[in-house]
């Protein structure tokens, strides 16, 4: 890029960019919402001590992510991303309203299953459209504010749900609570620019600009515009991206680089370590409020110096000390799941290496794919590329989440610790050999760099 004089200015895009992260705030507040009342939940529905059930709540919601992530692309492509983010905020608010007035089982699963729609639909889309309305200088630390949104909306449930064991009821308060910052995404939404890239890709060239304007200032308009202009004519090639296209065409690579570092984000065992937390501090004799605020502490930090790094170092290089930091932490939760260590040092490792598992996660494997990937992959597929890496990621975490306590029963901590370290340095080693440094480069020069010309 002809480098310009000065950047764009920050604060222009800034707000747009923070309406789009209560997207991430829901999804983090909605995996965290049932953690604490689901014995409250249980007992007043009526399905109390059937742990199938209790696996449905939790698990319904994650079908319905999966479906959503799948719609997502398509969504975003279509009515564009502003509305991508008023559609997913919809089942979010009918979801949660009617998780929150229900009588039975079945009301809560539907509740539940609308809200996973929703979630499936804001992350892939928050990741786009943060990729295509910040200024390249500062796209990696707005890219860090999805994974802090996410982060404060996790602690936000857990905060909510102190009160639930003292208060008959409390959990509908729960649920219900979350509609307001759904109804504000929808509402805020409206004031906010539509992505260039996606009008540009209908060919609605002068709105792109006007939407540019209002992103980087006027001096900035021109030079964008020419950017966008390398990356193909405006209107041309409108929704002809067939499925193949991305399984097995010239865009693979990027397809498959996105979906691996989402499989293996999923296998280190993170999100194993997030739904089980609490009961590793519990057999350390450390309270469960007590548990999860150490837990989201280590998760903050972890964003927050994600986001100091991310235009410094770049991607790559947080990526790989990241993973290598996540195998480091499990290696220490296998020294304190064994039988040579005192019982002060084991309870010293295992909580130790988690939350410095925790820590290591945010700086890099948590916040980098989402952001990653939408810069990595044209603009013409962008949305719909996104759709397929973020669905493998609800796929694998639904297993996980699944089959996570019958394996730890089966082959017991130090094997399954050994495992999730396993796929940590082979994350190291995925990295290390395929995925490119994007800081600082607008996305049509990282359009231009990957792609194999035809």
């Amino acid at each position: 890029m002809g480098q310009e004089m000065k950047n764009p200015s920050w604060r222009l895009s800034f707000p747009h960019v923070l309406v789009a992260t209560i997207s991430s705030f829901l999804f983090g507040y909605h995996i965290g919402v049932v953690n604490e009342p689901l014995e409250s939940i249980s007992s007043d529905l009526g399905f109390n001590g059937n742990t199938l059930a209790e696996g449905l709540v939790v698990s319904t919601c994650l079908g319905g992510a999966f479906v959503g992530c799948l719609l997502s692309g398509w969504i975003a492509d279509g009515v564009g991303r502003r509305r991508a983010f008023q559609l997913c905020a919809l089942p979010m608010v009918i979801g949660a309203s009617l998780s929150a007035a229900t009588k039975t089982l079945q009301g809560m699963l539907l509740g539940r299953f609308l809200v996973g729609t929703g979630l499936g639909v804001g992350p892939p889309v928050a990741g786009l459209y943060v990729a295509e309305v910040s200024p390249a200088f500062v796209r990696g630390t707005y890219g860090s504010f999805i994974q802090i949104a996410t982060c404060l909306g996790l602690m936000a449930a857990l905060l909510i749900g102190i009160p639930v064991r003292e208060i008959p009821g409390w959990w509908r308060v729960c649920f219900g609570v979350s509609t307001i910052p759904a109804a504000l995404l929808a509402l805020a939404m409206i004031f906010c620019a539509e992505s260039p890239h996606w009008l540009y890709k209908k060919g609605r060239i002068a709105e792109a600009e006007a939407e540019f304007e209002k992103l980087l200032g006027g001096s900035h308009v021109k030079s964008a515009m020419a950017e966008l202009s390398k990356s193909g004519r405006g209107g041309e090639e409108i929704d002809t991206v067939k499925l193949s296209e991305l399984l097995y065409g010239r865009h693979f690579r990027v397809v498959f680089i996105g979906s691996t570092l989402f499989a293996l984000q999923q296998l280190s065992g993170i999100n194993a370590v997030f739904y089980f937390s609490s009961t590793v501090f519990k057999s350390a004799g450390v309270p469960s409020n007590l548990a999860n605020t150490f837990v989201g502490i280590a998760n903050l930090s972890g964003s927050l110096i994600a986001m100091a790094l991310m235009d410094r170092l770049g991607r790559k290089i947080l990526l790989l000390w990241s993973f290598f930091g996540m195998a480091v932490a499990m290696v220490l939760q296998v020294f304190g799941a064994s039988s040579y260590v005192s019982e002060s040092g084991a309870l010293f490792l295992s909580v130790g290496g988690m939350l410095l598992f925790v820590l290591n996660f945010a700086t890099g494997a948590g916040p980098v794919p989402g952001l990653l990937i939408p810069e990595i992959v044209p603009n013409r597929i962008r949305a719909k590329a996104m759709a397929v890496c973020m669905s493998v990621h609800w796929v694998i975490n639904f297993f996980v989440g699944l089959l996570f306590l019958r394996l730890l029963e089966q082959f017991g901590p130090q094997l399954l610790y050994s495992m999730f370290a396993t796929f940590c340095l082979m994350a190291v080693a995925f990295v290390k050999r395929n995925v490119v440094e994007t800081k600082g480069k607008s996305l049509q020069e990282i359009e231009i760099a990957l792609l194999p010309q035809e």
